[in-house]
């Protein structure tokens, strides 16, 4: 194997939006996710609501980042021709 061509493994967190966090180790510090299994309905046996509205909301403001992010490259370009 080659030397100095993989990514360092360390210690992470992965934090979930109920405030569970797992230790764990990865290439990346910090992980978030939106469910684990201390808040899923499967592994509690509860039914919880999500927010669905919250997460299309999330998705639009992301959509709207990314169209402008990609309406800035495209200008730029016009520009340089």
């Amino acid at each position: 194997m080659r030397a100095d061509i993989h990514p360092k493994y360390t210690n992470a967190e992965i934090r979930c939006a109920c405030g569970n966090v797992i230790q764990t180790r990865s290439t990346r510090p910090t992980i978030l996710i939106g469910i684990c299994n201390a808040c899923h309905p499967f592994y509690t046996g509860t039914q919880k609501f999500v927010d669905t509205a919250g997460r299309v909301d999330k998705f639009q403001q992301r959509l709207a980042k990314t169209q402008a992010a990609q309406a800035a490259i495209t200008s730029a370009k016009k520009k340089r021709k």
